[in-house]
């Protein structure tokens, strides 16, 4: 391998770039690190393929991307142009930095400047999604930078929750490409139509950006905000193209066709180049701390990152550290600066953090510092990942699998952009996945990137729209083809309730409240319950009635824009948690307990002797204590008790049941029944987001020795939010990989009877108690061996 060649940290040379391999060595031979790389992937560079511009975009647009730099496009980009102007939504799927604003701008910019030749001006319109407002502002920038020699053609603008009162009169009459959410899309754009009519009128494309993102029950309800926006539009005389971006992922036309309603054409051979990537998987140490039932504890990847990130800033490479949490951030760029101070003083300033609730200014400066070489190390939230351009850096460092390999691929492509190798590096958790992954590298780098989950029929996600669309435009039976098969019956339902009155073939929205009140897109529901300083009594911010439990219970710790705040008092009558601002030395975790009761069984197979199911469920919850642990060890210091109802939830639920039989022949007696069956739901649970585009505290389970509905030992894992979010239902179509996953991740961790790794649970109720890992390990063993043909 070429000698390492990097720049000095005191005056970075952008000539002399550090080899990934070679940094990667320099990491791992110090303090015997070097077991803790469990794989090494080498990703070779990719020349790219370059195509030209269909000649139905505008010269004038054309000439404007030469004058960026840009003499032709890649073969995906133009691709994805000619079905955009041939009026057919597209999905462009392709990696990190390969030009995906640029294949869906050409065609925008190329329609607005058509349009500003009408007499109004704005006889054409286009519409920018984006899933967070940094990423709405940041692609203003990019669009006025690039449409520039176009003069004022082009009048983008910010349409959200900060866009002063006296500007939003001018966006609505004189925009023509608006950048927004779908938060203010829901509440702000949708109800206030009549004043939007221009604008809709002339709607030729809408831009949906990182449409990965939108999973689960908040991309379920982004979907149905699509449909009525479609709606509208048709009202309006518009039937706008949906050009949608997406991180690599598995099956993204069928994705973006849940997501919009429509057909949707892919684009997914990515044409364009990148450098060497090398990329490790990391796992701590075991220490010598014990956790719950005497289990062995691993570092924690906060602290191990931390480590990572001040060495590389000793090697002058440029890095990102990209962690889960503000507080986390804030903590790596801490322990970094004292580190580097005994190092060199001069280092200190070279290392920041970056994450959500900086002023944009603030943002702003740090990109800079970044790309520039002012700053090597930045210790950054996810703000940073979904697509704005730091282009420049050296290494990526992952504390902890983001959820999915799209978030995975996302954050690894933030380096090399430029063309020149890469390194990037997983730090493990102390968790089933994240241990099972660093274990099984052919789960990251021998897979296809996960389909996104969503399920836009769920009728707690759906009641909600029907009333807002019936606000906007009473509903009639020609909707129902629109809004999906669910609503048929769901609106005789919204009648009775007294939020829908028939006239004639028509549904009317009959309260004075604002209907788009009724949801919050982002949450579960519900009134939400507000948090509140209680010195001041300043309101810092809700969160959805489901999680205020585990969230804002009394003693929780709670983080508001970098800020830590200890919970006083949660007030269930009144809605509201009062905080106070405090710097506890560590964080908490809510634990509950829960039983669950069969309503319906949708599907079900034989599985051996035993079944598995799919169907509707009852999950009664309570949370009934919260751990208190160390932020940098992890190290659990206390557990307090609460006191709180229990709350019900109605949702969707996988289970399998195990006969005697294969009790039998799995050598599971009934003393330890039980803790096989807990340690196994545990660890599926924990494997779960392999499979299915969820966090595992977006899923739940119980495991019972002899269920009263079944009246068999059963295991089921059901969806945290009401009506189910389709991932159960994910489980259960990919039930023997997930569960072969699950046996594995237990088998291959190195403890002796359980641990964080592989079956214990942040959140069990039960405090761990009983598990079994050798019982798991035989029972799901002997459930494979009888494994049905996948349903």
């Amino acid at each position: 391998m070429a000698e390492l060649t990097h720049s000095s940290p005191d005056r970075p040379n952008a000539g002399a770039r550090p080899l990934p391999g070679m940094v990667l060595d320099q990491l791992a031979s110090r303090q015997g690190r070097a077991p803790r790389i469990t794989h090494t992937e080498h990703l070779p560079p990719r020349a790219g393929t370059h195509a030209v511009w269909p000649d139905r975009i505008r010269s004038e647009v054309i000439s404007a991307i030469h004058a960026s730099g840009i003499e032709h496009p890649w073969t995906h980009q133009a691709t994805a142009a000619e079905h955009a102007l041939d009026g057919e939504s597209v999905v462009i799927a392709t990696g990190t930095a390969s030009g995906k604003s640029l294949a869906y701008l050409a065609p925008v910019l190329s329609a607005l400047l058509d349009g500003s030749e009408a007499p109004n001006g704005r006889g054409a319109t286009a519409l920018y999604l984006a899933p967070t407002k940094a990423l709405a502002a940041d692609q203003r920038r990019s669009v006025k930078e690039l449409a520039a020699p176009l003069g004022n053609a082009i009048r983008p603008a910010v349409y959200d929750g900060d866009t002063p009162v006296e500007e939003r009169e001018w966006v609505r009459q004189y925009a023509n490409y608006v950048l927004t959410n779908p938060d203010m899309l829901h509440r702000g754009i949708l109800p206030s139509h009549p004043r939007w009519s221009s604008f809709l009128r002339a709607l030729r494309y809408v831009v949906i950006d990182e449409c990965h993102t939108y999973r689960g029950v908040f991309g379920s309800h982004v979907a149905q905000v699509l449909r009525r926006l479609r709606r509208l539009c048709a009202r309006y005389g518009s039937h706008p193209v949906f050009l949608l971006a997406s991180a690599t992922a598995a099956d993204p036309a069928i994705a973006a066709g849940r997501l919009t309603g429509l057909p949707v054409k892919e684009v997914a051979d990515d044409a364009s180049p990148h450098g060497e990537l090398v990329f490790a998987l990391w796992e701590p140490p075991l220490t010598e701390l014990h956790g719950e039932q005497g289990a062995p504890v691993r570092r924690t990847a906060t602290a191990e990152t931390a480590d990572l990130l001040t060495d590389l800033t000793i090697q002058g490479v440029r890095s990102v550290a990209f962690v889960r949490s503000r507080r986390a951030a804030e903590l790596i760029a801490l322990i970094a600066q004292e580190r580097l101070a005994e190092v060199d003083r001069s280092l200190v300033r070279r290392v920041a953090a970056y994450r959500g609730g900086y002023l944009p200014e603030e943002r702003r400066a740090l990109e800079r510092a970044l790309h520039s070489g002012d700053l090597l190390g930045l210790a950054a939230t996810t703000a940073l990942e979904l697509g704005i351009d730091v282009s420049g850096l050296d290494a990526v460092v992952i504390a902890g699998y983001p959820g999915t390999r799209a978030s995975l691929w996302q954050q690894a492509g933030r380096a090399g952009r430029t063309g020149q190798g890469a390194l990037a590096i997983l730090v493990a958790r102390d968790d089933p996945l994240d241990t099972y992954l660093v274990h099984h590298p052919e789960a990251l780098f021998d897979q296809p990137v996960e389909s996104t989950v969503l399920d836009p029929d769920n009728p707690y996600v759906l009641a909600p729209h029907l009333c807002a669309a019936a606000s906007e435009i009473p509903l009639t039976e020609t909707d129902v083809e629109l809004f999906g098969p669910a609503t048929a019956d769901l609106l005789p339902q919204l009648e009775s309730a007294g939020l829908l009155r028939r006239r004639g073939r028509s549904w009317y929205w009959t309260r004075r409240e604002r209907a788009a009140d009724l949801t919050d897109i982002r949450g579960g529901g519900g009134r939400p319950v507000q948090i509140v300083e209680a010195s001041t009594g300043r309101l810092l911010g809700t969160v959805d009635e489901g999680s205020a439990h585990t969230a804002v219970h009394d003693g929780a710790v709670h983080l508001h824009q970098g800020r830590t705040y200890l919970v006083k008092h949660l007030d269930l009558e009144d809605s509201a948690a009062l905080v106070e601002e405090a710097s506890p030395p560590y964080s908490t975790t809510a634990r509950d307990t829960t039983a669950i009761s069969v309503l319906e069984t949708d599907t079900e197979i034989p599985w051996g002797s035993g079944r598995l199911c799919y169907g509707s469920v009852e999950v009664t919850n309570q949370v009934v204590s919260y751990l208190r642990r160390k932020l940098i060890t992890g190290e659990i210091l206390g557990e307090s008790k609460l006191d709180l109802p229990p709350r019900t939830l109605r949702t969707r639920a996988v289970w399998w049941t195990v006969t005697e039989d294969q009790l039998d022949a799995a050598r599971i007696n009934p003393e330890i029944l039980a803790g096989a069956l807990h340690a196994a739901e545990h660890a599926s649970i924990g494997m779960l987001p392999l499979f299915a585009t969820c966090d595992r505290w977006d899923i739940g389970g119980v495991s019972i020795p002899l269920h009263p509905d079944t009246l068999l030992p059963t295991v089921f894992v059901y969806d945290g939010h009401p009506g189910g979010a389709g991932f159960a239902e994910r489980a259960f179509h990919t039930a023997r990989e997930w569960l072969t996953a699950t046996r594995e991740a237990i088998a291959s961790c190195e403890c002796d009877a359980g641990c964080p790794s592989c079956i214990q649970s942040p959140k069990c109720g039960n405090g761990n108690d009983p598990l079994h890992k050798r019982g798991a390990i035989r029972l799901l063993t002997e459930l494979l061996r009888e494994a049905p043909p996948a349903p």
